[in-house]
């Protein structure tokens, strides 16, 4: 654990991963040991779902249309069984983010609301692909009284620029990772910071299908990267990383 003070604001996920069990038991009308068994075997059934369905030229329309509600699952799980590298994360998360924030890829929505719980923040713009996720996240914000601070959205506002962009376990899921970064880089204010992490790697049984891992994309990525923003130091033993841009 890290031994780290975490600022007053971020103690509810400290106390309780931000209510997750609670906001999906009401999300999903679950009792709790139905829960707990979803929870359980969740990485499983979407590995499975991965394996058998998952192709690199229907990526959008899988994360879109079929994933459905197994991503909380999966993803609820792991947030819970990694609270202390997650809580290094949002601690990461509270150093930098300021103004407008874009959480791209947003998942179930822990980073969403660290920003959106931040005083120096404004406005965090949540988007992602699955529609389950958009609509519990949007629960989430109402049960949390952060309605007024977190904008929902399937794609990025076009003609909007980010005071801070953060995106987790994201980018292995995009065939050209490279053009996102860029497409951040457009995006992000001169002075602003960018917090990504990524995953270029299938599993050592296939248990991450759906992982780009090909040397010549991902070689082509950290170029890309390299490139066109600067790392910026911090001290979590965590896989996330700071940028700013190389201007």
């Amino acid at each position: 654990m890290s031994t780290i003070s975490a600022p007053s604001f971020l103690k509810p996920y400290l106390d309780s991963s931000f209510n997750l069990k609670q906001h999906l038991q009401g999300f999903l009308h679950l009792d709790a040991e139905t829960l707990e068994m979803k929870l359980a075997t969740g990485q499983t059934q979407l590995t499975q779902l991965g394996q058998e369905n998952f192709d690199w030229e229907q990526a959008t329309a899988f994360y879109r249309d079929r994933v459905g509600e197994l991503y909380l699952f999966e993803l609820g799980a792991w947030h819970l069984r990694s609270s202390d590298y997650i809580e290094d994360t949002i601690r990461l998360i509270a150093d930098h983010a300021q103004g407008v924030v874009l959480d791209f890829g947003g998942g179930i929505g822990t980073h969403t609301i660290a920003a959106a719980l931040c005083p120096q923040v404004e406005q965090v713009i949540y988007c992602d692909l699955n529609p389950v996720s958009r609509d519990f996240v949007r629960y989430r914000s109402e049960q949390l009284g952060l309605s007024n601070k977190i904008v929902i959205t399937q794609e990025i506002p076009p003609n909007q620029s980010f005071d801070t962009i953060v995106s987790f376990d994201v980018l292995e899921h995009l065939p050209d990772p490279s053009q996102q970064l860029l497409q951040f880089y457009q995006i992000l204010q001169p002075e602003g910071k960018m917090i990504l992490n990524w995953y270029f790697f299938k599993g050592f049984n296939q248990e991450h299908p759906f992982h780009l891992d090909e040397p010549e994309v991902v070689n082509t990525f950290f170029k890309t990267i390299q490139s066109n923003f600067l790392e910026v130091f911090h001290p979590y033993f965590i896989t996330a990383r700071c940028y700013g841009k190389w201007v």
